[in-house]
């Protein structure tokens, strides 16, 4: 491993953005504080905003306060883990925070997880209690089984939004608003926020030590595991984007159209948005009709400006809306594109209609998770690039082979549009390794998984899995996905898990899974199928799908099935699945329907 570099080593700060500091203090305590010193400096001010009802930031404290002594009353305690299934919500704030002013480990559950999904997370975690939207609970109960969660609270997605008892009943009787009943046996949220008015017991956390959030990611290898983030990790993120978004202006918005339970959108929506006393504007799913985004940007930005965190699909759904034009956009001020790269024709358009600056980053669930974004200069941005380290964020490039080498940077600096050029891009071969980073917001290591940790973790340096050069001038350019991830809207899939499924079926002899690039989609999810040899030609690639529909979340099944005789595999019996990326005809013959 290469000695530790100074600070004149660092090659990004030729091009560092001179408003953004490239050391910052961070403070020593937990999320709790961290909310309540937010709540000291903007108390009036509002803080969430959730289908057209808002809170303020003393509302939110005192919900966050009742909550937490209402789990702390049914048993919570610092160290317990509490799993939360919920969408963008109030609550889904609410819980966060309740449980880390308790010391109470949050797991986030994508509340569209099927029921061997949800098991694995719960059992895997070793949760003790889950918080659950009523409309997903039979499925959650059924992942239920085997874990060690002693208390189920259910809750409806419109329960703090202040409905009068009429509109709920309507919004439930023509399905506007999902709901399920529950047994009685489930704990309800509300009475739970409201059943005490006593003060949570006052915990003292550790920031360095002592774990915030348990999120569950695929790392480098297998099926997802839990990365331990500690307050620090989780705190120094929102701080760093806090510096880096420096064109931001007290009381801004900012859009959570992505979904809270992702680590992209829990650090650069609902932290940062606390850190920089602004307030969340929370969907709860991406919007079906892109004008009730842009309805909700003309109502909410006046006065106020807002940034917005997002994927390069989403940014082009905004381009082509046919009635982008016929509202005012103006009061998008900023947005970071991530899980993916930004298409420069994306970025572009985005530009021209919004008046804002979109700029690309970069980040991996083991680092709470941004390391990397373009300055917020247009001068000094490059695009094509994931830009520069946030500060006090470390980078190299290692050889790809024993990871103990460090490459060297590129020998020209790229253009400020376009990235490589194809002549560049040869050049560029002898100079791509493994990306590593260091910085306080890289992970403690994966739950209870020591040999995973160890390969990701190397004194002090998280390798990142993902194939990388560095320009001359300290730009990032990611060359390859090394790890086989699936960034399907930008949301992971993670190959294993797939495969792990379609392995269960009864006549599906070998299965692998990649992902094969889609204009609109960013990947999609291909596997390649063998089936067991009385049973080829008689099951096809919609019977397959059909099968998986109620096994595993709508955007990990295959949209695209080859059937194969066999597989390539190695000598010891492992699937290449970079021979089935370089195939030509990726994408095959046998297209089912969306």
């Amino acid at each position: 491993m290469a000695g530790e570099r100074t600070l004149g080593d660092r090659i990004w700060y030729k091009r560092w953005p001179p408003q953004v500091p490239k050391c910052l203090h961070y403070p020593d305590y937990g999320l709790g504080d961290f909310l309540r010193q937010a709540v000291s400096k903007y108390g009036s001010g509002m803080a969430v905003s959730f289908l057209h009802s808002s809170i303020t930031y003393d509302q939110l404290w005192e919900l966050v306060m009742s909550l937490a002594a209402g789990l702390s009353r049914i048993g919570l305690k610092k160290g317990d883990v509490c799993a939360v299934m919920l969408p963008n919500s109030h609550q889904y704030v609410i819980c966060y925070y309740a449980c880390h002013l308790l010391g109470v480990t949050v797991t986030a559950i994508n509340p569209t997880y099927k029921a061997l999904e949800i098991q694995h997370q719960l059992k895997d975690s070793g949760a003790r209690a889950l918080i659950v939207l009523d409309a997903v609970y039979n499925e959650a109960e059924r992942g239920l089984q085997g874990s060690e969660v002693q208390h189920v609270i259910s809750t409806n997605v419109v329960d703090l939004c202040g409905f009068s008892p009429l509109k709920r009943w309507l919004g439930k009787l023509i399905k506007k608003i999902p709901s399920a009943k529950t047994p009685s046996d489930v704990l309800s949220f509300t009475k739970i926020l409201h059943g005490t008015t006593s003060s949570p017991p006052t915990v003292r956390i550790d920031p360095s030590e002592e774990i915030a959030v348990l999120q569950y990611t695929g790392g480098t290898t297998g099926l997802p595991k839990g990365a331990m983030l500690t307050h620090r990790n989780v705190i120094a993120n929102a701080l760093q984007c806090e510096a880096w978004l420096w064109k931001r202006r007290p009381g801004m918005g900012i859009i959570g159209v992505l979904p809270l339970f992702h680590s992209y959108a829990m650090t650069t929506v609902m932290n940062a948005a606390i850190r920089l006393g602004g307030f969340q504007l929370l969907l709860p799913r991406p919007p079906s009709d892109m004008t009730e985004l842009f309805k909700l940007i003309e109502k909410y930005g006046p006065g106020h400006g807002f940034i917005m965190p997002g994927v390069s699909v989403l940014f082009n759904k905004i381009n082509n809306h046919p009635r982008a034009g016929d509202f005012d956009l103006s009061s998008l001020i900023m947005a970071v594109s991530g899980a993916g790269p930004l298409p420069l024709d994306v970025q572009d358009q985005f530009e021209k209609i919004t008046g804002a600056i979109i700029v690309e980053g970069y980040g991996l669930s083991e680092a709470s998770p941004v390391t990397h974004a373009n300055p917020m200069v247009e001068e000094l941005r490059k695009q094509g690039t994931i830009g520069l380290p946030y500060p006090d964020t470390d980078i190299k490039i290692m050889d790809g082979i024993e990871g103990t080498r460090e490459i060297p940077p590129l020998p020209f600096s790229v253009a400020k549009t376009g990235g490589l050029t194809p002549e560049q891009s040869r050049e560029a071969d002898a100079y791509t390794g493994e990306l590593v980073v260091k910085g306080p917001q890289v992970m403690k290591g994966y739950l209870n998984r020591p040999e995973e940790t160890a390969l990701a973790l190397r004194d002090g340096w998280l390798y990142t899995g993902d194939m990388a050069c560095m320009d001359a001038e300290g730009f990032t350019i990611i060359r390859d996905r090394a790890k086989d991830m699936i960034k399907f809207k930008g949301y992971p899939v993670f190959p294993a898990e797939v495969e792990d499924l379609l392995h269960r079926h009864p006549h599906i002899q070998g299965a692998a899974v990649i992902g094969v690039p889609d204009q609109e989609m960013g990947e999609r999810v291909k596997a390649f199928v063998v089936l067991d040899p009385d049973k080829r030609g008689q099951v096809s690639a919609e019977d397959i799908i059909r099968w998986a529909r109620d096994k595993i979340t709508h955007y990990k099944i295959p949209s695209v099935i080859e059937f194969r005789d066999n597989l390539p595999t190695t000598m010891v019996g492992k699937v290449l699945r970079r021979a089935l990326k370089e195939k030509k005809d990726t994408l095959g013959d046998d297209k089912p329907e969306e």
